[in-house]
């Protein structure tokens, strides 16, 4: 199996990189894009739809008997056991407004339990990518979550969710200033826990994320050094998951003030 992963990883990272070259071309002539709204602050996309569309074409030819489940388009179910779990441009609203932040996620997962993350940010020119004991990097570097040991040494990355109550969030960001902390945010939640694996914030945190949103960043999370609230493998590909992710010198008081701000659990 860590073979059949070491390819498949292997892959995804080609294909993650050569779908942010699609992006990029739409990203590059804005003025030419469809853009709809589904919902308040959520958006759409001929850009998202025709990437994961891309996606989708090259991971059926690729791994025929795979399941696919991404965010705009239905799922397809598979033989293997294996799905491939897609968002074609997480960051949607950064995307349609010009503001370069934002990444294709392309994840793996056998039986709900994540073995294949990788998370490209194509504007930055940077591919965060792991597989599940394997370890976590950088552009093909290894990196490592954060060291500190307070949460004054660093910020904490926030996004909130419209299936929440959103303002749970803000007891939270209350108790991360009160402590010194800093709170961040850049509308992808991907790239964010991304930035946790890598180093450059010591947590992530928000009350309910979709699979495709979390589950690579996730297990980047982990192979990098840092911890997280596993999500349920029976339910996080059909209902998604709370994310609590953090450096291992901070976990626990992030975990704690999450259990403060959040629904019950």
């Amino acid at each position: 199996m860590s073979g059949d992963n070491a390819a498949r990883e292997k892959f995804a990272v080609d294909l993650a990189r050569r779908a942010g070259e699609l992006g990029l071309g739409y990203f590059r002539d804005l003025e030419k894009l469809t853009i709809e709204s589904k919902g308040h602050q959520d958006l759409v996309s001929e850009a998202d739809r025709d990437v994961e569309t891309f996606v989708r074409a090259a991971l059926k030819a690729e791994y025929p008997q795979d399941g696919i489940i991404g965010e705009e388009h239905a799922p397809t179910p598979g033989t293997s056991g294996f799905d491939w779990v897609i968002d074609p441009i997480d960051g949607t609203a950064n995307f349609v407004r010009g503001i370069p932040t934002w990444g294709v996620v392309i994840a793996g997962a056998r039986a709900g339990r994540t073995e294949i993350g990788v998370i490209h940010d194509a504007c930055a020119g940077e591919t965060f990518h792991a597989r599940l004991g394997g370890g976590a990097f950088l552009n093909g570097r290894p990196m490592r979550a954060s060291a500190s040991t307070s949460l004054g040494d660093g910020s904490v990355g926030t996004g909130f969710s419209n299936r929440r109550e959103i303002r749970n969030i803000l007891p939270f960001i209350e108790m991360l200033i009160d402590e010194g902390g800093v709170f961040y945010r850049n509308a992808s939640g991907a790239l964010m826990l991304a930035y946790v694996a890598a180093g450059r914030l010591i947590g992530y945190v928000e009350e309910h994320m979709n699979p495709w949103d979390c589950i690579a960043g996730l297990l980047l999370v982990e192979e990098a050094g840092g911890r997280i609230v596993r999500p349920d493998p029976a339910t996080v590909l059909a209902q998604g998951t709370v994310v609590i992710a953090a450096c291992r010198g901070v976990f626990d008081r992030v975990e704690e003030m999450c259990g403060k701000s959040f629904s019950p659990r």
